[in-house]
C-alpha cells in the first residue's frame, strides 16, 4: 500500500509539474512486452515515461537503472525497488556481478517491458550521444521483442543535471513505431537504425 501511494504521488507530481503529453505517433499502447528506449537528460526521464503509460502497461513496465546510484540510500532503494520495481544493473563491472544483459533478459522473460537509455549516461548537450551496444545485445538475445523509440522533449530543462527539484516546464513524450532486429543485421546497422528512429521523432516534434 505504501509503495502504491508513493507511485501515485510521484507520477501525479511528474505529470502536474511537466504538463506532459503522451503522443503515440507510431504505435498503439498495447499490452505486449516491449523495450522502450529514450534519450536521457535527467533523473526524471524514466518517471515521466512510466507515468505516461496506461495503467495496464505501467504495471508490467520496469525501468533499468544503475545500482551504483539507486542503492546508495534507504530512500532510493525503496523508491526504485518497491515503487518502480526497477531492474538494477552494475555499471561498475564488479567481478562478482551478473552480466547486465542477462539481468535485463531475465526480466523480459518474466513478463516485463523495460525502459532503457541507450546513450548510457545523462546527456547535457544537444543531440544524441553514440548508442552503447547493450540495446543490440538485448535484441540478439530476444529478437521477437519490439523496441519502441521514445523522444522526451524539454526534459533537460525540467530537471537539469545537478538540480534536486524539477522546474515547471511543459514536456512531451512521443512514442514511435516499433523496431525489431532484422535477421543477420549487424550491431552497427541496428544501432544506427534505432538512433535514427529517435532523431526522426525529435525532428517530427520540432516540425
Amino acid at each position: 500500500m505504501v509503495a502504491s501511494l508513493f507511485a501515485f504521488v510521484i507520477t501525479g507530481l511528474a505529470r502536474a509539474i511537466t504538463g506532459a503529453r503522451a503522443l503515440w505517433r507510431g504505435c498503439a499502447p498495447e499490452r505486449v512486452r516491449r523495450v522502450y528506449f529514450a534519450n536521457h537528460g535527467s533523473h526524471i526521464d524514466f518517471v515521466l515515461i512510466w507515468s505516461s503509460l496506461p495503467p495496464a502497461l505501467r504495471r508490467m513496465t520496469r525501468p533499468v537503472a544503475g545500482s551504483d546510484y539507486w542503492d546508495r540510500s534507504g530512500v532510493r532503494r525503496f523508491i526504485i525497488h518497491q515503487v518502480f520495481r526497477g531492474v538494477l544493473v552494475d555499471r561498475e563491472h564488479k567481478p562478482d556481478s551478473p552480466d547486465p544483459i542477462d539481468v535485463m533478459v531475465d526480466a523480459i522473460d518474466a513478463g516485463a517491458s523495460l525502459i532503457i537509455f541507450p546513450e548510457g549516461t545523462r546527456n547535457v548537450e544537444e543531440g544524441l550521444l553514440p548508442f552503447k551496444s547493450g540495446i543490440h545485445r538485448i535484441a540478439q538475445a530476444r529478437p521477437d521483442i519490439e523496441f519502441v523509440p521514445v523522444w522526451l522533449d524539454n526534459l533537460k530543462r525540467v530537471m537539469p543535471k545537478g538540480k534536486l527539484l524539477p522546474l515547471p516546464i511543459l514536456c512531451t513524450v512521443s512514442f514511435g513505431a516499433p523496431i525489431r532486429l532484422h535477421e543477420g543485421e549487424s550491431r552497427e546497422d541496428f544501432l544506427s537504425r534505432t538512433r535514427a528512429a529517435l532523431v526522426a521523432l525529435a525532428e517530427e516534434h520540432a516540425a
